[in-house]
């Protein structure tokens, strides 16, 4: 029997290239989206994840077409750009809605179906911006940190019926989620903040634009997936980001922040 994935996201970046690697590895895959569109070979469903009722309604389809869910991978996500103090509350909610609480959405849909077949796997797509805070990217970071503790106390929760939950943490990665980044409207007038969120967000595309593809990310899910015993965290990115991580466990925190500020623009 073909084992069922469900990939949000998966109209581009990170997702579409876990939908199109897990469907040429053998998966049945259906590839969740606002657009409901697919790369080739693996089934596209529209599901907006920010809401109740495309998500029960999507996994009410998958369900009837194939009886059962072996696997989600919870890709779907946007960036927002901006100072802190600037944000409207009204975007940040936004932020989170999509990249936190969409994927609570989606797996609380998932779990009763894994439950009762006693097994399955969850990947959330988290960040290194999810273990250290991104400069004028404050509620991406905000919705990243929060999938951290979710997944982990999520993990405890339901181990009892063999399903496992992994944290990917991707660096920069090429894809159009730099283009798509959502800008902060700034004042009018004199702006405090301009300069340093300009310098700070063109260091954050220039770096995305050099990082690695979303099939490097992809098949760090797919190892996850396959895994007899998959690790609860796993970072995917060129080195001098994934150290960023290890230094931050084990510096004294003001030593690790003067050395973070270069590459974090600031």
């Amino acid at each position: 029997m073909d084992q069922v994935i469900l990939v949000t996201g998966a109209s581009a970046g990170i997702g579409r290239a876990c939908a199109d690697r897990m469907h040429h590895q053998g998966w049945k895959v259906v590839g969740a989206s606002r657009r409901g569109t697919s790369s080739g070979g693996w089934d596209p469903m529209v599901m907006d994840v920010d809401t109740d009722t495309s998500v029960r309604s999507g996994f009410e389809t998958l369900l009837a077409q194939h009886g059962r869910l072996d696997a989600v991978v919870a890709c779907a996500g946007w960036g927002l750009a901006g100072a802190v103090e600037q944000t409207p509350i009204a975007d940040a909610r936004d932020q989170l809605e999509t990249n936190f609480w969409g994927a609570v959405r989606v797996v609380q849909e998932a779990l009763p179906v894994m439950r009762r077949q006693r097994s399955g796997r969850i990947v959330l797509i988290s960040s290194i911006g999810g273990i250290i805070g991104i400069p004028f990217q404050a509620f991406y970071s905000a919705s990243k940190f929060a999938m951290e503790g979710y997944a982990e106390s999520l993990a405890y929760e339901v181990e009892p019926f063999n399903i496992q939950v992994t944290l990917v943490e991707p660096g920069n990665v090429r894809t159009d989620f730099t283009s798509s980044r959502r800008d902060v409207k700034a004042p009018d007038g004199d702006d405090p903040y301009a300069a340093a969120v300009a310098r700070a967000v063109a260091k954050m595309a220039r770096d995305e634009a050099h990082g690695i593809t979303p099939d490097e990310a992809a098949a760090t899910v797919q190892r996850a997936l396959e895994a007899r015993h998959p690790r609860r965290r796993v970072s995917v990115g060129k080195p001098g980001e994934r150290v960023g991580i290890i230094s931050k466990r084990l510096m004294p925190y003001r030593l690790f922040e003067v050395a973070a500020k270069g590459s974090l623009g600031v």
